[in-house]
């Protein structure tokens, strides 16, 4: 797969048979159109593109910043995108400037001056330029105006429910982890470095591994879930805790640590990755350190039985 940080660095592309958007997460919907998307592109005998932008919108324009939370970091996008057969991918920068295109501009500038498009693959609620004012009627219409073909992808669904990234965070921020697992085609996961904390979980019996996670990556909802946890090429059973453990401290501070089974190792600085398999039970204060203590060797249990 290719990589440009500007559309017009994609002049010399065959027959560029394109689609557009953020993909976060690239979820079973993104899936099946990169998968239409490269279809077509070998049936015209041109290249497959994904035109998406960078910074985040939301970055730019402040407008919900404070509130992003992404599926997928650009690291692991570039990574799923690849692993899908996509040819040619297009972090073209998003501006203030950018984002005043007319949805008429945004086609005429960056798909046929920047690009030269052949076909353009949508889906079906797409929606494009200044203030999302474009959509597929009229970008069917602009396709006739500049010699291009319009391709629209109807709504992907898993077990009759819709599927969307923002139907996912929200699934995740609830601690449902099977939805987000349906929807994405795959277990949610995240990637840290280990910091140093307090060391209060070794004193417990359980000494935990506290994470740093990456500034807009979405952390899921307060609670205990088992994991599946990659410490280079190694693969180990966990429990991972998220919340600000109410039971030990009256610290408003959210924490997220892993505790590993059978693993006995200096991983301090070390980036670990960390996929959620099933939610255990939500954060909770209990009534004494001894009780926290039964509850965690109980959760622990859970984890060294479930099979996966």
């Amino acid at each position: 797969m290719k990589i440009f940080d500007h559309i017009n660095q994609c002049k010399n592309l065959k027959n560029p048979v394109l689609t557009l958007g953020m993909f976060d997460g690239i979820h079973i919907g993104h899936q099946a159109l990169i998968r239409q998307l490269n279809e077509i592109a070998k049936q015209e005998q041109g290249e497959s593109v994904l035109l998406t932008f960078e910074p985040h919108p939301k970055v730019v324009l402040g407008k919900g910043e404070d509130d992003l939370m992404l599926l997928t970091t650009l690291e692991e996008k570039i990574d799923l995108l690849k692993k899908a057969g996509l040819e040619n991918l297009t972090f073209h920068p998003f501006t203030k400037e950018f984002s005043d295109l007319s949805a008429g501009e945004f086609v005429k500038k960056l798909l046929v001056d920047g690009i030269g498009i052949h076909t353009i693959v949508i889906g079906y609620d797409h929606h494009f330029g200044k203030n999302r004012q474009g959509n597929f009627n009229q970008l069917n219409e602009l396709s006739k105006k500049f010699g291009f073909h319009c391709v629209k992808i109807e709504e992907v669904k898993s077990g009759g429910k819709h599927i969307s990234s923002t139907q996912i965070r929200n699934a995740l921020l609830e601690g449902k982890v099977e939805f987000a697992r349906e929807g994405l085609g795959r277990n949610y996961s995240f990637t840290g470095k280990v910091q140093h904390g307090d060391k209060i979980g070794r004193t417990l019996g359980f000494p935990t591994a506290n994470l740093e996670i990456g500034k807009y990556k979405l952390i899921p909802g307060n609670g205990v879930y088992v994991v599946k946890v990659q410490i280079e090429n190694e693969i180990f059973k966990g429990l991972l805790s998220i919340g600000t453990r109410p039971t030990i401290t009256n610290s408003e501070e959210k924490r997220v640590e892993v505790y590993i089974l059978d693993f006995d190792r200096n991983i301090y600085d070390e980036m670990i990755s960390v996929e959620l398999i099933h939610k255990i039970r939500d954060d909770k204060k209990f009534e004494s350190i001894e009780e926290l203590i039964a509850q965690m060797n109980e959760d622990k249990k859970f984890a060294e039985q479930l099979k996966f």
